[in-house]
């Protein structure tokens, strides 16, 4: 009877610590990585960036990677995943709060060449097609750079650049 309380007062609640400590530890180094990165990590980006900078990555998207940079006037972050068109739907109604007034513009590429190149986007691959959008904000809100590759109908693929000016 005292070896089975010991067990339940003292040795559960010990394993659950040390299994939270290396959860916590993993989360480290996640964070560690991507504020170290230098392109792109593929990966999801944190739920408080989507938040920042509104770009709410759809759950069921993949290939999803992003990119951020922080400075004292600006910050921006680039995300990239591909999606069903369905969920493409939902993303941009996402984005304008269900206004429904956020339509891609079918031939428009709204990532600039400069920004494209810093994570290794290109936008001028033969037999692409795009479509896109911008989204702008007042105030402190980011403005949305939003270019989908629609050469795949059934997957589309999204690039955004969220820029942030403070």
């Amino acid at each position: 009877l005292v070896l089975v309380t010991v067990v339940l007062l003292i040795a559960i609640p010990a394993g659950f610590l040390v299994q939270q400590a290396f959860r916590s530890r993993e989360s480290g180094r996640d964070k560690e990585r991507a504020a170290g990165a230098t392109s792109l990590v593929y990966a999801r980006p944190p739920k408080v960036s989507q938040r920042i900078y509104d770009v709410p990555v759809p759950e069921q998207a993949t290939r999803i990677a992003f990119y951020e940079t922080n400075a004292w006037e600006r910050s921006r972050m680039w995300v990239q995943f591909r999606t069903s068109p369905k969920r493409l739907k939902e993303f941009l109604r996402d984005i304008d709060g269900d206004s429904g007034t956020l339509t891609l513009d079918k031939g428009r590429v709204t990532i600039g060449e400069g920004q494209a190149r810093k994570v290794g986007w290109r936008f001028d691959e033969p037999g692409h097609r795009y479509a896109g959008t911008v989204y702008t904000q007042s105030g402190h809100e980011p403005d949305l750079a939003i270019t989908v590759d629609t050469t795949y109908k059934s997957r589309p693929r999204v690039f955004v650049v969220s820029t942030a000016q403070f």
